[in-house]
């Protein structure tokens, strides 16, 4: 089987990588890639929001499976243009239609769908720059801290934790008024705050039936013990020990039974991956979002930790067979840390050479925002790459993260060094 994966980040990196394990694969193709993809696939100069060159990509290389790797073209609706294509439709996919897709494309969709469904939120309301004033004054009757949220793609970054009135109503005009996170930001939520613990769930469904992928925590902020602006992710671990079994089934009960039957009551066929951002408070599970692909970098210590042949999985799934799918998870754990450039999540240098690569041990190093030059491999973006460990402990999978990244060097390459430091003080405690 040919498999094209769309994206260049260390998710669709690790998505390649394992779907090229698989003793059903010929060819993986990922476009566009990037410097590391190239060691076990082939990578295609073609834009992921392009369907056209795509479509015709997929046609002219015996493709067999699109796998889409971030949530953009899956919100535009690249599954919609595949299967209004007769030549097209028959190709199996990964990945919801627009519609589905707006459960993470719109957080006032997705807020109003958990609502109808009955699934555990946190209480919000929708403002635009028309009802500001109403806003503003919703906000003198809120408790503190609140969020507030852009509605649509912000990149994982259009969310604010807010401490005082004052911070959340200047916060509010800025992003109306001011657009800070674009057309993201032209509806912005005001949300109540959980207190909890947050962990990410993740399902892979066909439509019918679902299999439920290892959980993860992830890490938003930019600075140690949570400080600083958000960014994409600065690193996850795997298991999550505060999830346990009795927590885990709240959470199917709960939140994945009702998103599946609310997905169908709308007649939208979802086959592909559903991300839940959860909160545990008080052992009850709270939806903070859903996206409908995989985390990033939370792909990285979910898939090394699976142990079934995921090219077999995505087929099932996208051949609507998962009903008797047993995934094989490996019990010990995995930690990735993100290595990112200077500046990053505002402005950064690229460009910069890449040193040490050849020398790391066994760890995995996963590529994000890099790209090859010849000989060199040079950085490309904000989140360049991920080092992801594994052990029986937790203690020892981040002593191969943090182990590896020593052997890896560039110019104002910044890292947390406090990945996991939190979960090994809850079970100190």
């Amino acid at each position: 089987m040919n498999v094209l994966i769309l994206g260049s980040g260390g998710r669709e990196y690790t998505l390649a990588w394992k779907v090229s394990q698989s003793v059903d694969c010929d060819t993986v193709f990922v476009a566009p890639g990037n410097a590391g993809t190239l060691q076990f696939a082939n990578n295609v100069d073609i834009d992921v929001n392009d369907f056209d060159a795509i479509g015709q990509f997929v046609l002219a290389n015996n493709i067999e499976l699109v796998i889409v790797g971030p949530e953009d073209p899956l919100v535009k609706g690249i599954r919609n243009y595949f299967e209004a294509n007769d030549a097209l439709k028959s190709i199996g996919f990964i990945g919801p239609d627009a519609a589905g897709a707006q459960l993470e494309g719109s957080k006032d969709f997705s807020k109003t769908f958990m609502e109808n469904n009955n699934i555990p939120t946190a209480k919000s309301k929708t403002f635009t720059i028309d009802t500001l004033e109403e806003g503003l004054s919703y906000l003198e009757n809120c408790d503190f801290p609140i969020v507030l949220k852009a509605d649509g793609l912000a990149a994982g970054k259009g969310v604010l934790i807010c401490q005082s009135l004052q911070e959340a109503q200047e916060s509010l005009k800025t992003m109306l008024q001011e657009k800070q996170f674009g057309a993201a930001s032209e509806k912005v939520l005001i949300e109540q705050f959980l207190d909890g613990i947050e962990l990410s769930v993740f399902v892979l469904t066909d439509g019918e039936n679902y299999v439920l992928l290892p959980e993860a925590k992830d890490y938003k902020r930019i600075g140690e013990k949570d400080t600083g602006l958000n960014t994409g992710g600065m690193g996850a671990v795997s298991p999550v020990s505060f999830a346990d079994e009795s927590f885990l089934e709240k959470v199917k009960e709960k939140v994945i039974a009702p998103t599946l039957s609310g997905l169908k009551k709308e007649s939208i066929d979802y086959k592909g991956f559903i991300f839940i951002g959860l909160m545990k408070v008080n052992d009850e599970p709270y939806v903070i979002e859903y996206n409908v692909r995989m985390g990033d970098p939370e792909t990285q210590v979910v898939f090394p930790r699976i142990k079934s042949d995921v090219l077999d999985l995505f087929t099932a799934a996208a051949e609507g067979n998962l009903n008797h799918y047993k995934l094989e998870v490996d019990p010990n754990y995995a930690t990735t840390v993100v290595l990112v450039a200077g500046g990053y999540p505002g402005s950064y240098e690229k460009g910069i050479e890449i040193k040490g690569l050849a020398d790391v041990p066994d760890a995995l190093v996963i590529h994000a925002g890099t790209k090859q030059d010849g000989y060199k491999v040079l950085t490309n973006g904000g989140r360049v790459m991920a080092v992801t460990g594994q052990g029986k402990t937790l203690e020892d999978a981040l002593d191969e993260s943090y182990t590896t990244i020593k052997h890896i060097t560039w110019k104002d390459m910044y890292y947390r060094k406090d990945i996991g430091k939190d979960i090994l003080a809850l079970r100190i405690d």
